[in-house]
């Protein structure tokens, strides 16, 4: 007689007919059975079939449950037996992924990222930092998560077995990869970042740390980089905000200074003011509007002063300014790059995946802030560190920026002195043409632009009209294993080929099966 049972981890316990009885009833009323004697009756079948095969050794679980399957079809019970296989099954697949998924924690919770593949598998993620691991089990339980109860089977099993990779499998059902961020648009009048609602920037220094703001917050609702791709015409608007803020500071010292004006700063503001509301100009780097013009005349006129001290302050002020606006620059571009790799996303784990497009503009505020952010790069981090992060791009084109002559090919000289020695910024050849066919020249929004993996997302096959950079962006992306496809060809290209194919058509339908997730759950 059948007395103990081996359970799977090799504790024996006492055998249990009731417990037989019981699996096997539930099966039962699964089909719209409900005599629970016949399932005492089959159990008691099932203990008499292991002894007949054991002669009273303990079974194991495994043993046990054979012979419920064998007893069940043996007499007249399929549907049943087909109702206990499937449950057998599904438990077994639980308990697979309870082992995985503990033996994976443990590993995390004991182990260096030196000696822990998962911990490394995001560069830019400190693995051995709290929130590090932390981020780590909550991604290692979604992956076994959605590996085993939301992926096609056919998906997970070429997952698992490492035919395809399926990128960022932890956000499946959560978000999309990556976005394009327009900071021309997003700034304009201000944003919110879920958390409170920030102004329009009024300075360079505001618009660099905006930027910074809304990569990292992005990369909070986002698992894959983030980039900007207009960062040239943006930031020239912070440029140009600064520099119209340093010229009345300034404007105001040289009328204290050479006409003894107690109240020059009141009067700088005044002047200011009028000249935009009485022609619409303001103080511009390139001085070229007839600002200064319609300034000495309201100087002159309303104001009494004599033009020698209109021209000395003036002329005070543009230098003045133009110093202070570029040394102010510098170092907004200097905490933009500081800022970018050092400040975290994804609850204090990780650093943003950035990136910035820029070389275009040729306005003097456009050309202030890409010199600058170059040189910012070029003088590295602390200790002479190379950032690691944002990723530059510098656009280059005939007439813009490629031959010698161009308004921007100083820039281009030092984007490549600054790459020989950082490695950034990588080039983007505007004139190219599968870069020219979409350009328009005026609009930025035209130009091609890359985010952190070097993506490129321009071609709009469903609107034509919208072929474009800004708000573009990734749903996600999946690899397929080239090397095993090449060594299981054996020097057949024909078969490489075949089966290529066949891992292609599999990825397409993996994909398209995650963006039917993805808008259902996202509304997108």
């Amino acid at each position: 007689m059948i007395t103990c049972i081996t359970k799977r981890d090799g504790r024996t316990r006492p055998f249990d007919i009731e417990k037989i009885a019981n699996a096997i009833y539930k099966a039962a009323q699964a089909i719209g059975g409900h005599d629970y004697q016949t399932s005492l009756a089959l159990a008691n079948r099932v203990a008499e079939e292991l002894e007949a095969q054991l002669g009273g050794a303990a079974p194991s679980v495994e043993q046990v449950q054979d012979t419920v399957e064998k007893v069940l079809i043996e007499n007249g019970h399929a549907r049943t037996a087909k109702e206990f296989i499937l449950y057998r099954a599904e438990r077994t697949r639980i308990r697979e992924m309870n082992t995985r998924l503990m033996k994976t924690m443990e590993d995390l919770t004991f182990q260096d990222a030196k000696d822990n593949d998962v911990k490394r598998e995001n560069a830019n993620i400190d693995g051995d930092s709290p929130m590090g691991t932390m981020l780590k089990y909550g991604s290692e339980s979604a992956k076994q998560f959605y590996e085993m109860f939301i992926l096609n089977p056919a998906h997970s099993e070429a997952h698992r077995n490492g035919d395809i990779h399926i990128h960022d499998l932890d956000f499946l059902s959560l978000t999309t990869t990556c976005c394009q961020i327009d900071i021309i648009k997003l700034f304009k009048g201000g944003f919110s970042t879920g958390h409170g609602y920030l102004r329009e920037p009024n300075d360079i220094a505001s618009y660099s740390a905006l930027a910074c703001i809304a990569i990292q917050s992005n990369q909070n609702d986002q698992h894959g980089g983030q980039s900007i791709p207009n960062f040239d015409y943006g930031m020239a608007l912070g440029v140009a905000k600064t520099y119209a803020k340093l010229y009345r500071r300034n404007l105001s010292k040289a009328l204290e200074l050479l006409a003894d004006l107690e109240n020059s700063c009141d009067l700088a503001d005044d002047v200011c003011k009028r000249v935009k509301e009485e022609s619409g100009l303001v103080p511009k780097l390139a001085n070229d509007n007839g600002y200064q013009e319609a300034e000495a005349k309201l100087l002159k006129e309303g104001y009494q002063l004599d033009d020698a001290i209109i021209k000395r302050a003036q002329e005070f002020t543009l230098r003045r300014t133009v110093k202070e606006t570029d040394r102010a620059t510098y170092q907004a571009m200097e905490a933009l790059v500081h800022n970018l790799n050092t400040m975290h996303s994804r609850a204090g784990a990780q650093i943003p995946f950035s990136s910035i497009n820029y070389g275009m503009d040729t306005s003097p505020e456009g050309r202030m802030a890409v010199k600058n952010v170059l040189l910012a790069t070029e003088a590295g981090l602390g200790n002479g560190e190379t950032p690691v992060f944002p990723i530059h791009i510098f656009r280059v084109k005939e007439g813009v920026s490629y031959n010698p002559g161009d308004p921007n090919y100083d820039l281009f000289k030092l984007a490549c002195r600054v790459s020989a020695k950082r490695l950034f910024p990588n080039f983007s050849f505007m004139d190219a043409p599968f870069n020219a066919q979409y350009y328009v020249e005026g609009d930025y929004d035209t130009e091609i632009a890359y985010m952190g993996c070097r993506t490129r997302v321009m071609g709009n096959v469903y609107d034509p009209s919208r072929q474009t950079t800004g708000g573009r962006g990734n749903l996600s992306f999946t690899s397929i294993n080239l090397p095993r496809l090449a060594i299981k060809a054996h020097g057949n290209i024909d078969l490489f080929f075949e089966d290529l194919d066949r891992k292609i058509d599999l990825v397409i339908n993996q994909l398209l099966e995650r963006l039917e997730i993805q808008l259902s759950l996202i509304h997108i």
